[in-house]
């Protein structure tokens, strides 16, 4: 029998624990440096971005002593009620959240502000944790697999009702969880193919890409049925229908436009041949027949939710993105300032406290989503790249000690801290960069924002308490 007690300071990841320091100094030496105004600046300024970062850390290190204080089966137990606790709160901040920015994510205490989605994904992991840990839970039965994406998309759809696209994308993170956990590899090609898709379509005339599935179906039908006949019945069915609808939409709607005649045609002749496949057990057709009808209602939606869901600002970076639209002064000009301040930083960078976009602040939003234009400017190619290598180090580090748990329960959180992480890097970095559309996602222990750097340390160190614990663990 394994003792209960043992010296946990011991146990924990060290490494972990480093880079996390690193980052902390390095973070708020970055902001320090965004925010710092010359001889208008002083360091200890209370009103100053510096200084209340510094208090946030503060109050940040003060938890990480009380989640070693607390029981580790503590998160397993309570998973759901704190999951609940932070749906609560997000459907609070819709009520008497304080606008930021067209946002309405935070809720103002007076002498400070809070985002709640930000202890979301924290308790969203965990209660990910807890359902998925569950004995007998399989990701590959579809029953169990919508319970766990529904976990997902509460939190997601309150956000998106806060206006706050970027922090409810994060959550699509976990579905990196759900494939580390069994998740048939179909869903994946799934989220890609409606990814691509989406970016198809603001691209090109829908018609082509409906036209594309309709033969890419069609040759497939042709190559596994083996029958001159019943291909060709899979050509004329659907003509058949876009050509009578044609003619009807000509002479008597007059509001029918090709693509939906089009994806009019395609679902019904599925609908005509589908009985058929099904009698003769062709599997293969069966699914092409269920993911080309899907695309073309899915494709059909997209145009909705880009107008109605998504805000003009968000449109605009897309499509700045995509190269659908040039605005270098505009809605460019975040991307494009980030850019001269990165490249202006060489190989080792202008110094401390010289970087000229950052002092002056071309960049805007210097110290919080664009954070490490910063980096890349004062401490040039050499002080990104170290930035860069220690965020891989420390997402790796976590996968390597989410494998090692006897715990289901602590791997499937520690792959949800390494998804939650790697999104933010990745978004983060890309969006600087010109990569990703602007979307407001902040680089984690970097940039400015007391919630974002206290939930980000909670959710590493919850993981990090699980760790220590690993070995009185046999769950």
């Amino acid at each position: 029998m394994i003792k209960r007690r043992y010296n946990i300071l011991k146990h924990i990841d060290w490494i972990s624990v480093l880079i996390y320091l690193l980052f902390m100094i390095f973070g708020w030496i970055s902001i320090l440096s965004s925010s710092w105004n010359g001889e208008k600046s002083t360091l200890f300024d209370f009103e100053s971005r510096q200084m209340k970062q510094l208090i946030w850390i503060a109050v940040s290190l003060v938890f990480i002593f009380i989640i070693f204080l607390i029981d580790s089966k503590f998160f397993s137990v309570f998973a759901y009620l704190l999951y609940g606790l932070s749906i609560l709160s997000l459907i609070a901040a819709l009520f008497i959240g304080k606008e930021v920015s067209g946002t309405k994510a935070w809720i103002d205490f007076g002498f400070f502000r809070f985002q709640p989605s930000e202890l979301a994904k924290i308790f969203t992991g965990l209660a990910l944790a807890q359902l998925i840990s569950k004995y007998n839970f399989d990701l590959q039965k579809l029953k169990h697999l919508v319970i766990a994406f529904l976990f997902i998309l509460v939190p997601m759809g309150i956000i998106l009702l806060q206006n706050d696209t970027g922090s409810a994308l994060v959550f699509l993170a976990f579905i990196l969880v759900f494939y580390r956990e069994g998740m048939n590899q179909t869903f994946l090609f799934i989220v890609f193919l409606a990814i691509g898709l989406f970016v198809l379509s603001l691209l090109i005339h829908l018609y082509w890409i409906i036209g594309g599935l309709a033969l890419i179906a069609i040759i497939f039908f042709w190559l596994n049925e083996k029958s001159n006949k019943q291909t060709i019945i899979a050509i004329l069915i659907p003509a058949t229908f876009v050509t009578g609808l044609f003619f009807f939409n000509a002479l008597v709607l007059h509001k029918l436009n090709l693509n939906t005649m089009l994806s009019i045609g395609i679902i019904a002749a599925i609908i005509v041949l589908l009985p058929n496949i099904i009698r003769f057990k062709r599997s293969n057709i069966i699914v092409l027949s269920i993911i080309v009808a899907s695309s073309v209602l899915y494709l059909n939606t997209i145009n909705f939710f880009y107008e109605e869901v998504l805000r003009q600002h968000q449109r605009d970076r897309i499509e700045h993105l995509l190269g659908m639209k040039e605005d270098p002064l505009g809605i460019g000009y975040n991307v494009n300032q980030s850019k001269i301040a990165i490249g202006s930083g060489g190989f080792s960078g202008k110094g401390f406290l010289n970087g000229t976009q950052t002092k002056f602040d071309f960049v805007p939003e210097q110290s919080t989503d664009f954070i490490f234009c910063t980096v890349g400017e004062e401490f040039g190619f050499l002080g990104s790249a170290f930035v860069v290598i220690l965020f891989v180090v420390l997402i790796t580090r976590i996968i390597i000690m989410a494998e090692r748990q006897r715990s289901k329960f602590s791997r499937v959180y520690g792959y949800a801290v390494a998804s939650i992480f790697f999104a933010h890097f990745l978004i983060n970095l890309g969006m600087t960069i010109g990569l990703m559309p602007v979307i407001g996602i902040p680089l984690p222990f970097f940039s400015y924002g007391g919630s974002s750097f206290m939930g980000f340390t909670i959710l590493l160190f919850i993981f990090l308490r699980l760790d220590a614990n690993r070995l009185e663990v046999f769950r």
